[in-house]
């Protein structure tokens, strides 16, 4: 496929397909990821710019994406980035976004009603906007075949029975009632925790702490393997620093648990590493060096 918003490969006889809402530069690096220091952004420029950090700035780069699967004769989307037309007032770089995803996902040669389950790996608005769409002034879900796999933690964290995330940001009322609740009401939704199996191939993880639900799935097929680690990371400097979370984790140091078990398991099983918002390359090979992690290979 042409269109770099739009790429394709192979995990076994798993097709991924990897479709790109948005990319570009966002937060300071130093807010990003507080506790990773200065000088490691820049002993690792090499690797980091300009994929992962601004050229001439400090502001990290990501990406806001779904990553589209066909395993098992079906279509699993994994997370739904950031929506049309939402209210985050929150967030100036989303509020009331535009853009032509639906456009990006035919281009992949995806229909919204071919897509057999929608896995939200967390309830944050950037990995559940197109979980809807507005039909006459009306949000309802935008893939009308699926099923929806919520993770049961962040349902409760983030919907009427935790507050809408205890109030503490105005934008999770707004996220849950624009992009989870219509998937309540429509019967699509279903809540899972622990471990949930979708077919002989893909097999979702709860690894809490960016979130209560947070989850990552794993791929095994053909001898291949791979994880989509969701927000575990948001950077390539946390492979190095696997205990420092990202500024939106809600309990940093369970993320941080959370993260280095993962990265252990995809070190000792060779699994390849797919982050939610790696902005140059999304697929990353982890290895051992001494008693640290760091890079074995970025996918092309």
């Amino acid at each position: 496929m042409a269109d770099e918003n739009v790429q394709s490969f192979m995990i076994g006889d798993v097709e991924v397909l990897r479709v790109v809402e948005w990319r570009g530069p966002y937060a300071p690096v130093r807010d990003l990821v507080p506790g990773v220091g200065p000088e490691v952004w820049r002993d690792d420029r090499e690797t980091l710019v300009p994929d992962h950090c601004e050229p001439g700035s400090d502001r990290a780069v990501v990406a806001v994406q779904t990553w589209v699967l066909r395993s098992a004769g079906r279509t699993v989307l994994v997370d739904t980035g950031v929506g049309n037309g939402r209210e985050r007032p929150g967030n100036a770089l989303f509020h009331q976004r535009q853009g032509d995803f639906p456009g990006r996902l035919a281009q992949a040669g995806v229909r919204r009603e071919d897509v057999d389950v929608v896995v939200n790996t967390h309830i944050h608005g950037d990995h559940v906007g197109w979980n809807t769409h507005d039909v006459e002034g009306s949000w309802v879900p935008a893939f009308p075949n699926a099923t929806y796999l919520l993770p049961a933690a962040d349902d409760h964290h983030f919907g009427p029975d935790g507050g809408y995330g205890g109030g503490v940001r105005p934008d999770d009322r707004l996220i849950y009632e624009d992009s989870i609740a219509p998937v309540h009401k429509s019967g699509q939704a279903l809540l899972w925790d622990g471990e949930h199996r979708i077919d002989e191939h893909l097999t979702l993880e709860s690894t809490p702490g960016h979130t209560p639900g947070s989850s990552v799935l794993r791929v095994t097929s053909g001898g291949e393997r791979a994880v989509f680690v969701g927000d575990l990371l948001h950077s390539p400097v946390q492979i190095l620093h696997p205990e420092c979370s990202s500024c939106f984790c809600l309990d940093p140091r369970q993320a941080a648990t959370s993260r280095r078990r993962v990265l252990e398991h995809a070190v000792a099983e060779g699994e390849l590493l797919i982050p939610a918002h790696f902005g140059g390359s999304g697929v990353v090979e982890v290895r051992r060096s001494g008693d640290a992690l760091t890079f074995a290979r970025w996918a092309p």
